[in-house]
Protein backbone atom coordinates (compact mmCIF):
# COMPACT_ATOMS: atom_id res chain seq x y z
CA UNK A 1 0.00 0.00 0.00
CA UNK A 2 1.06 3.58 -1.03
CA UNK A 3 0.39 6.54 1.12
CA UNK A 4 0.32 10.45 -1.18
CA UNK A 5 -0.48 13.61 0.37
CA UNK A 6 -0.06 16.47 -1.21
CA UNK A 7 0.59 20.05 -0.27
CA UNK A 8 1.28 23.38 -1.13
CA UNK A 9 -1.78 24.20 -2.53
CA UNK A 10 -3.95 27.87 -2.60
CA UNK A 11 -4.79 30.92 -4.09
CA UNK A 12 -2.85 33.42 -6.07
CA UNK A 13 -3.10 35.90 -8.87
CA UNK A 14 -2.20 34.82 -12.64
CA UNK A 15 1.35 35.26 -12.78
CA UNK A 16 1.92 34.63 -9.53
CA UNK A 17 3.87 30.82 -8.53
CA UNK A 18 3.19 27.66 -6.58
CA UNK A 19 5.12 24.83 -5.27
CA UNK A 20 3.10 21.70 -4.98
CA UNK A 21 4.59 18.66 -2.88
CA UNK A 22 3.68 15.43 -2.35
CA UNK A 23 5.11 13.40 0.33
CA UNK A 24 5.22 9.41 -0.59
CA UNK A 25 5.36 6.43 1.91
CA UNK A 26 4.87 2.76 1.71
CA UNK A 27 7.84 1.85 -1.03
CA UNK A 28 10.95 2.34 -2.78
CA UNK A 29 10.26 5.58 -4.02
CA UNK A 30 12.83 5.66 -6.31
CA UNK A 31 11.91 3.13 -7.96
CA UNK A 32 8.61 4.19 -9.46
CA UNK A 33 7.58 7.14 -11.56
CA UNK A 34 5.28 9.86 -10.38
CA UNK A 35 2.77 12.01 -12.37
CA UNK A 36 0.51 15.14 -11.26
CA UNK A 37 -2.52 15.40 -12.63
CA UNK A 38 -5.46 17.99 -12.14
CA UNK A 39 -9.10 18.09 -12.61
CA UNK A 40 -11.17 21.41 -13.05
CA UNK A 41 -15.22 21.25 -11.98
CA UNK A 42 -16.89 19.46 -15.04
CA UNK A 43 -13.96 18.61 -17.09
CA UNK A 44 -12.09 15.56 -17.18
CA UNK A 45 -9.15 14.74 -15.41
CA UNK A 46 -5.77 15.52 -17.64
CA UNK A 47 -2.30 15.15 -17.41
CA UNK A 48 0.12 17.85 -15.97
CA UNK A 49 3.55 16.07 -15.83
CA UNK A 50 5.81 12.70 -14.75
CA UNK A 51 8.80 12.26 -14.03
CA UNK A 52 11.18 8.83 -13.78
CA UNK A 53 12.29 7.18 -10.77
CA UNK A 54 15.66 8.72 -11.17
CA UNK A 55 14.36 12.01 -12.26
CA UNK A 56 16.27 11.40 -15.42
CA UNK A 57 13.39 11.89 -17.81
CA UNK A 58 10.35 14.56 -17.28
CA UNK A 59 7.82 14.87 -19.69
CA UNK A 60 5.13 18.14 -19.56
CA UNK A 61 1.57 18.34 -21.15
CA UNK A 62 1.86 21.29 -23.90
CA UNK A 63 0.07 23.33 -21.46
CA UNK A 64 2.35 23.61 -18.83
CA UNK A 65 5.23 22.97 -21.08
CA UNK A 66 7.87 25.82 -20.03
CA UNK A 67 5.94 27.46 -17.06
CA UNK A 68 5.73 24.19 -14.91
CA UNK A 69 8.68 22.08 -13.85
CA UNK A 70 8.59 18.72 -11.92
CA UNK A 71 11.22 17.27 -9.57
CA UNK A 72 11.61 14.57 -7.22
CA UNK A 73 13.88 14.42 -3.48
CA UNK A 74 14.39 10.74 -3.61
CA UNK A 75 15.75 10.97 -0.38
CA UNK A 76 12.71 12.63 1.14
CA UNK A 77 10.34 10.57 -0.97
CA UNK A 78 8.63 13.93 -2.47
CA UNK A 79 7.78 14.83 -5.81
CA UNK A 80 7.57 18.34 -6.14
CA UNK A 81 5.33 20.55 -9.11
CA UNK A 82 6.96 24.06 -9.21
CA UNK A 83 4.45 26.23 -11.03
CA UNK A 84 5.19 29.41 -12.31
CA UNK A 85 3.35 32.29 -14.44
CA UNK A 86 0.01 30.92 -13.07
CA UNK A 87 -3.05 31.53 -15.23
CA UNK A 88 -6.72 31.51 -14.52
CA UNK A 89 -7.04 28.07 -16.60
CA UNK A 90 -4.71 26.43 -14.19
CA UNK A 91 -7.24 26.37 -11.70
CA UNK A 92 -8.27 22.80 -10.64
CA UNK A 93 -7.24 20.36 -8.01
CA UNK A 94 -4.04 18.64 -8.36
CA UNK A 95 -3.51 14.80 -8.01
CA UNK A 96 0.10 13.46 -7.61
CA UNK A 97 -0.03 9.83 -8.91
CA UNK A 98 2.51 6.34 -8.45
CA UNK A 99 3.06 4.16 -11.54
CA UNK A 100 5.67 1.59 -13.05
CA UNK A 101 6.88 4.53 -15.59
CA UNK A 102 6.24 8.00 -16.62
CA UNK A 103 2.71 8.01 -18.68
CA UNK A 104 0.68 10.38 -19.45
CA UNK A 105 -2.29 8.23 -19.40
CA UNK A 106 -3.66 8.26 -16.03
CA UNK A 107 -4.72 4.63 -15.86
CA UNK A 108 -0.90 3.64 -16.18
CA UNK A 109 -1.01 4.87 -12.12
CA UNK A 110 -1.61 2.87 -9.53
CA UNK A 111 -2.02 5.09 -6.35
CA UNK A 112 -3.18 8.51 -6.10
CA UNK A 113 -2.98 11.09 -3.49
CA UNK A 114 -6.37 13.22 -2.12
CA UNK A 115 -5.38 16.44 -4.04
CA UNK A 116 -5.14 19.83 -3.36
CA UNK A 117 -6.98 22.63 -4.66
CA UNK A 118 -5.03 25.60 -6.80
CA UNK A 119 -6.68 28.33 -7.79
CA UNK A 120 -5.84 31.33 -9.98
CA UNK A 121 -7.91 34.67 -9.92
CA UNK A 122 -7.30 36.71 -13.09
Amino acid sequence: QVQLVESGGGLVQAGGSLRLSCAASGRTFSTYAMGWFRQAPGKEREFVAAISGTGARTRYADSVKGRFTISRDNAKNTVYLQMNTLKPEDTAVYYCAVGPYSSTNSQSYDYWGQGTQVTVSS
